[in-house]
């Protein structure tokens, strides 16, 4: 298994030729590279958010703790919140997944689950999109596709390490990174089930489907209700 080290150095050096690529061949502007190529360092560690301790846990959440936030605040100016409100939520969204996200994980996951896949770098890219609010869809999109880069080239340096040369063997961890399918269904299911949610999000957010506001779900079931109400009317026996 690759170290610490290796996955922060790799995922680094992809990020720097990333955000170059996006600045020097695309136009794009330097702030936007520069956010984008340390987006894909810092997800070079997100995979490690399964890990039950250490440093991989401990530095990712921190990373993550941190980065959240900033990816906000476009989202905060938008509601037009002042400078000291701004301040106290991110405050509350550094504790909550310090703290709150951190012991999700450490509850509900294990490591080389289905967080070591390839959905869940597609959910962390995702995530990347709905939080990274910019006027451009571009944009977004160079910071989403930065996040999955940064996360696949941790998966793929596990895989890697996965192999004995010189055993010429591969060892047990090898397929446990870059996978599909886990070996338990509920893992996979909610796996699924988040891509598609996050999913719907995103096609929701580009204007490609339109949202299913509350009120017309509320619609359709009191119509429903009142279709079942007057045919069990019809079928009672009358006294």
């Amino acid at each position: 298994m690759a170290d610490f080290k290796t996955h922060i150095t790799t995922s680094t050096v992809l990020g720097v030729a990333y955000g170059s690529a996006g600045y020097f061949l695309y136009d794009i502007s330097l702030p936007h590279c520069i956010v984008a190529g340390t987006l894909c360092s810092v997800a070079g560690m997100f995979p490690d958010l399964d890990s039950d301790s250490g440093v991989p846990l401990r530095e990712t959440l921190s990373f993550v703790s941190v980065l959240i936030p900033m990816l906000m605040l476009r989202r905060f100016y938008n509601f037009g919140w002042t400078p000291e409100t701004m301040v106290f939520v991110s405050v509350l969204l550094y504790l909550g997944v310090r703290f709150g996200v951190g012991s999700l994980f450490r509850r509900f996951t294990k490591h080389r689950g289905m967080w070591h896949s390839i959905p869940a770098a597609i959910i962390a890219g995702m995530l990347t999109y709905l939080l990274a609010l910019s006027p451009e869809f571009e944009i977004r999109a160079f910071k989403a596709w930065a996040v999955v880069l940064g996360f696949l080239s941790h998966l793929f340096l596990d895989e890697v390490y996965s192999i004995d040369l010189y055993g010429r063997r591969l060892k047990s961890s090898s397929g446990t990174a870059m996978k599909f399918f886990g070996s338990e269904a509920g893992p996979n299911f909610l796996s699924y089930a988040a891509l598609i949610g996050l999913s719907y999000l995103v096609l929701v957010d580009r204007g490609v489907v339109e949202e299913f506001p509350a009120s017309r779900m509320a619609e359709k079931i009191n119509r429903i209700s009142d279709q079942i109400e007057r045919t069990s009317e019809l079928i009672s026996p009358r006294r």
